[in-house]
């Protein structure tokens, strides 16, 4: 599983957001910026795309749709195929991961999270502070 720090001002932005979207939790749990939470979202609606397709849909440059597509695959929320092409040479497919997996992932992500919250509680005094 990948690595996942969140940050408590996201989670305080979270709190204070009466109803968060899926993509405001997912930009906060995984910490990642919105354009990426947004490449995620289309990802998962068009499986196996180029980065020159998802850069005509989301109306963004290549090269920053590469990074996004990077980060989210870090994060774990998609995965990367080669696919080779007839006439020579080949391209890279994305796929999201899939919701179901995504949100399993942001569970264990804000669980690992309170678990540390709750150990920063109980040592609170301890050491005579």
């Amino acid at each position: 599983m990948p690595t996942v720090d969140p940050q408590p001002d996201r989670f305080r932005e979270l709190m204070l957001d009466d109803e968060p979207g899926f993509e405001d939790v997912l930009t906060c749990v995984f910490d990642v910026q919105r354009h990426e939470a947004r490449t995620y979202l289309e990802l998962a609606e068009r499986p196996e795309s180029t980065v020159a397709e998802l850069a005509d849909v989301l109306d963004r440059d290549r090269s920053n749709v590469n990074r996004s597509l990077s980060t989210l695959r870090e994060k774990g929320l998609a995965s990367r195929n080669r696919r080779l092409l007839d006439d020579g040479g080949h391209v890279y497919q994305y796929t999201a991961t899939p919701v179901p997996e995504a949100r399993e992932l942001m569970h264990e992500t804000l669980d690992e999270w309170a678990a540390y919250v709750h150990e920063r509680i109980d040592e609170f005094g301890e050491d005579g502070a």
